[in-house]
């Protein structure tokens, strides 16, 4: 009998890391941040996610916290149990894989993912403030060359998202949002923005007035 020393290697890393086993060949689309706290808005672009870009599942990566941000979020298991409140879909898994993998920038998360499933197809998420900033990330330029990006925003956020620096560099590599079903089987770079109805809430207005 042979043993496939690699899928035992990658099965080893999965329980390690408390990853769930994904068949080969399924497209999952990672939404990362604080989710300090997660909120009724992150559920309606992730269910948005899911129709537009060809999804089989999305996961939240809840993040130790944000490189970018001066002052630390609530703490983990808060943030966490919060997000399997409001997050209650069969094909969205809520998982704390960057604090248990030791990654605090999503290139070296995706690299470690890709690591563990070297043949599951993997979609970065944001929204149009994410993607005007995207050239401040560290390693933007491989994220962008590694995995399909899509982008979800308001129909007013057009503008600040098509002048943004990730956005005119690889503008050739855009699809229109009539092929957004398409990014999950694209091969990167390819990037997609769809106008999405946003709800009007924040995690930081939920900080604000003191309701977390």
């Amino acid at each position: 009998m042979r043993v496939d020393l690699g899928a035992r290697a990658g099965q080893n890393r999965r329980m390690k890391q408390g990853l769930p086993y994904v068949p080969d060949g399924r497209v999952i689309g990672l939404l990362g941040g604080s989710f300090d706290p997660a909120h009724k808005g992150h559920v309606h672009i992730t269910r948005e996610a899911l129709k537009r870009f060809g999804l089989d599942e999305v996961w939240w990566l809840v993040s130790p916290g944000n490189p970018l941000k001066a002052e630390g979020p609530a703490p983990m298991a808060e943030r966490m149990a919060r997000a399997r409140d409001v997050m209650q879909h069969p094909r969205v898994k809520i998982s704390d894989f960057e604090q248990r993998a030791g990654t605090r920038y999503t290139a070296e998360t995706l690299r470690a993912l890709m690591a563990v499933y070297p043949k599951v197809r993997f979609v970065w998420l944001m929204g149009a403030d994410n993607l005007a900033q995207f050239d401040q990330w560290r390693d933007w330029r491989w994220i962008m060359e590694h995995v399909p990006v899509g982008v979800l925003a308001r129909p007013e956020e057009r503008l600040r998202a098509r002048g943004a620096t990730a956005a005119d560099i690889y503008r050739r590599f855009r699809l229109q949002s009539r092929e957004s079903h398409a990014l999950g089987q694209s091969v990167a770079p390819a990037w997609c923005f769809v106008n999405v109805p946003m709800r009007d809430i924040s995690s930081s207005d939920i900080r604000a007035r003191g309701a977390w």
